[in-house]
């Protein structure tokens, strides 16, 4: 087995990656506090071509140098904006058809493996603060939530581990469903 080289990988311009179909999701960051976590979902929704990234409240946008360190270019590709109030971003994104799912620990939760998609539906997945996550009313707002499943003491994972796990199951369930 031997490792590939950059140039091996076969990765897309910046033109490319634009002019690409996306995966229907989009993911609304609100109240996020780090710029390297900021930056690691931008990388991760470069990844795998994830529509849009909704950055809302005190959430920093790019340009930033240090969101930069994380995100490595991906505020080149991944196409964002930013608004203040995420409660109104949700409306907006409903008034859309687009399903809004908080990523919560809450009542009533699917667990991220039982969650189903949809053949032509449209996702948000909102991410809320690292200490108080998604704002209760943020979540009542949402269509549902997802959980991830979690064994250990701490039952709280980093909002760019988090953004990173839910990210790869909906994009596999999306691609390649079974």
């Amino acid at each position: 087995m031997r490792k590939l080289e950059n140039s091996e990988l076969d990765r897309k311009s910046i033109e490319d990656f634009k002019k690409s179909d996306k995966t229907p999701l989009i993911l609304v960051l609100d109240d996020i506090r780090s710029l390297h976590n900021i930056g690691s979902v931008f990388r991760t929704a470069d990844a795998f071509l994830i529509e849009k990234i909704i950055l809302c409240g005190i959430t920093a946008t790019p340009p930033n140098k240090e969101i930069h360190k994380t995100a490595l270019g991906a505020t080149e590709t991944v196409a964002w904006e930013h608004h203040e109030n995420v409660l109104e971003v949700i409306e907006n994104l409903k008034k859309e058809n687009i399903l809004t799912l908080a990523i919560e620990q809450v009542e009533s939760s699917i667990f991220l493996q039982d969650f189903k998609t949809e053949k032509n539906q449209k996702y948000a997945l909102v991410f809320g603060n690292e200490v108080y996550g998604v704002a209760q009313e943020a979540v009542a707002l949402c269509d549902g939530c997802i959980e991830i499943p979690q064994l250990g003491t701490k039952h709280s994972l980093n909002i760019a581990v988090s953004a990173g796990i839910v990210v790869w199951d909906l994009f596999q369930k999306l691609n390649w469903p079974k």
